[in-house]
Order: C-alpha cells, then structure tokens, then sequence
C-alpha cells in the first residue's frame, strides 16, 4: 500500500467504492452544478478515443453540462460535430473556437484594447472554455479528447473532491501511469526523463525553494486532467504555449493556498503521442522548451533568482546525471513488470532534451517575458457581459449547424441517479 503524502493533499485509490462516490457526487451537483470541458481539434472526431469518451459520458448522471472547445476549419466540420455529440444527455455547448462568430467578439475585445487573438492553440481553447463552464458550475473538469483508456471514474475522482465542502479542496490534479501496449512499455517521456530530473537538478542548484518543493509533489505534473472552482476558473491566467500544465500549477502556485490543493489516482492511463521531434522547436523537444521556459520563469517571480549562463551550463551537467540515474531506476522497473524497455533509445532521447536545456536556457537569458492570456476577470473589466455573449453566440452557431443538417433539438430529459459500478480499473 501506499500512504505517502507530498506537500499537496495525494488522494489514493485504496480500492475505493467508486458507485458509493458516484452517488454521493449526483447529490452534490444538484446544488453545485459540474461541467466537463474537452478542447479538441476536429480531427479527434475521427478517432476512436473521442467516441469512447462521449459513450462514457453518457453515463455521467454527475456531469451537468458538457463543453467541447472545437477548432474546425469549416462550418460543415463543425456542423458534423454537433452531430457527433448530439447523443450526449446533458446540456452540451460546442464552441467553435475560430468560428466566425466567436472570432468576432474576439475582434471586438481587441477593438476595446484587449488582444487575444494572437493566442493559438490549446491555451486560448482552455481560456474560452473555463469562461463559459463558469456561467453554469461550480466545479470544472478538463481533459483531453485523445484519452483511450477513458472511463467515467476519470470525471468523477477529479470533481469528487472539489464538490465534497469538507475537503476545502480549489484544484485537483490527476496522476497516473502511462503504460502502453503492443508492446507494453514506459510512456510519458517528458515527465520522466525531462521534468523529474529538471526539477532535482534545479533544487541543487538553487536549494529547497518553495516553489520546486511544490512542482516536486506532482507526481505526474504534465497531466491534461483536473478540475478546479468556478472562482479559480476566472482567476487563472493561462499560459499559450505547450507548457500549460506546468505553467497552470505555477498559476495555482500563486493562487491557492498548498492545503486547498489536491492531486488524485486515476490508476493506468494512456493517449495518443506526440514525436520527439527533430529541432528544439518541434514535436516534444519544443514541449521541454516551453516547460523550461516557464519554470525558469517563475523561479524569478516567485523566489527571486537571478539565473545567469553559468547557471545553465551548471543545469545541463547536473540534468544529465540525474536522468543518466533514473533510466536505470526505470529499467529496473520495467524489467520487473516485464515492460519492454529500450535503455539505448532512452539515453538518445534525454540526450536531446539536454540540449533544449541550452537553447530554452539562452532564449530566457535574452527575453524572460512569458506568453500568457490575461485571465478572466481582466477581460470582464473590459467586457462585462462577454462571457455571457460567447454562451450565446455558441447556442446560434449549433441553432444553425442543427439547421443546415435538418434535425431538431429536443429537451434533455433529467438524469437520474445511475446505477451499476464503476469501473476502478483504468
């Protein structure tokens, strides 16, 4: 068994009884509504994993509202989405993210002083999306679109906590092991041979600082699931670039008191991966810049430290040591699990993380400044009804896709309380 607590709250799956949460957590979204966000690219839909995810779902008597962030380059793309999740019982918005419509409030918001059009991506699909599920929930749940060992335990452990008032928990955390098949073996790469050892290097570099202290308690910190108050949702700048998870728990950092923070079991999990990439600017090599980007980055902000290129050079030795470490440690534990495990390909791999550790290094030294988008309370300063404008001009744009394919709305009927178990499995 394994108990051990880290400077956050870790919420273990002892064997839980997942239907006794279930239920309990049907009671709770009555009075503190939930919604699910999932930012997807078109092409998901095309993908088994997102067909599962929407099946689960289905079951979900505890989600009130649903929102997927949708980029499409077309109205007929778009209009196949609402198709797609037209079978989902609960109240579902898709937004169109660069849709005419919401593209025009957006221009709108610029017009006004406030530009957010320049932000691309995964970040500004987030920042819509947590804007919109604020109008509706009290707790909100995001994951990605590409899960495909998804079950509706994943939803359920990450709202569980924030619902549950005696916890006073703000921002829950998944963690997880990534372990693939055919053949089964090690995934997350980034958290493994980049991160842990970034972050012990750093901390013999520059000591115990409180803000490493507190990444260091992530078990499985580049996670794309959690959940947070409706409050923080509205609080929270969101970082641009492909290091928002990191960047989102440096925000939470600031934000939210250690004891109201949380990080839960969601058991094996997998989803699709990205290539290492042949450039510092491509694939997970451009991922490692960005993460180290924005550590770097709050270290000066939150602990005053004033890096300099002795620093990174130190950094990258010290890294290389510490990754050299864990690649044994791992083999040993693949070999255990009979996981099939590559310590060559390993070693090439950390090999080029290592030298993102230079180039991010030397790009910090010459421009700190990060890429964030302003959080919401800053864009409601300028436009007070602009989340409540969004929710509408989501509604015509399904209102019209549910025209063009020439089917009708009907009702949603209300959930009730499901039955059967959950599967504790994934």
């Amino acid at each position: 068994m394994d108990y051990k607590q880290e400077l956050i709250t870790t919420i273990h799956d002892l064997n839980c009884d997942l239907s006794r949460l279930e239920g309990h957590l049907i009671q709770l979204s009555q009075t503190s509504p939930t919604a699910v966000i999932i930012p997807s690219l078109y092409e998901e839909l095309e993908r088994p994993a997102l067909a599962s995810i929407r099946d689960h779902l289905k079951q979900c008597a505890f989600v009130n509202h649903v929102i997927i962030c949708l980029y499409a380059d077309t109205q007929d793309k778009y209009t196949r989405a609402v198709q797609f999740f037209e079978s989902l019982p609960q109240p579902t918005l898709i937004l169109w993210e660069n849709g005419p419509r919401v593209t025009g409030i957006l221009e709108t918001l610029r017009d006004r002083g406030l530009d957010l059009l320049h932000y691309r991506g995964k970040g500004r699909a987030v920042w819509l999306g947590l804007g919109v599920a604020s109008l509706m929930a009290d707790a909100i749940a995001l994951h990605d679109a590409d899960i495909t060992t998804y079950d509706r335990s994943y939803p359920l452990k990450l709202l569980f906590p924030l619902l549950e008032k005696e916890f006073g928990i703000a921002f829950s955390k998944a963690y997880y092991a990534r372990i693939g098949n055919n053949p089964r073996s090690m995934h997350g790469r980034v958290t493994r041979l980049f991160v842990a050892p970034l972050i012990t290097s750093l901390m013999e570099l520059f000591g115990y600082r409180d803000y490493l202290r507190y990444l260091n308690a992530y078990r499985y910190p580049l996670s794309g699931e959690f959940a947070l108050s409706s409050d923080l949702a509205l609080n929270t700048r969101i970082p641009a670039n492909w290091g928002l998870e990191v960047g989102l728990l440096a925000e939470v950092y600031r934000n939210v008191a250690l004891k109201r923070i949380a990080q839960i079991d969601l058991g094996v999990f997998e989803h699709k991966h990205q290539p290492l990439g042949t450039a510092a600017n491509k694939g997970l090599q451009k991922m490692c810049r960005d993460i180290l980007l924005s550590v770097l980055r709050t270290l000066t902000e939150t602990e005053q430290v004033v890096l300099t290129a002795d620093h990174i050079q130190a950094l990258r030795v010290k890294f290389r040591r510490e990754a050299q470490n864990l690649t044994r440690q791992y083999f040993v534990d693949a070999r255990f699990n009979d996981l099939l495990y590559d310590r060559h390909k390993e070693e090439i791999t950390l090999e080029c993380f290592e030298q993102v550790i230079l180039q991010a290094g030397q790009q910090y030294l010459e421009d700190p400044t990060g890429t964030q988008i302003p959080d919401w309370t800053r864009a409601i300063a300028v436009m007070p009804n602009l989340r409540e404008q969004l929710r509408e001009v989501v509604s015509a744009d399904m209102a019209e896709a549910r025209a063009s394919a020439g089917f009708q709305f009907q009702p949603v009927p209300q959930l009730q309380s499901l039955t059967g178990s959950l599967s504790a499995s994934n």
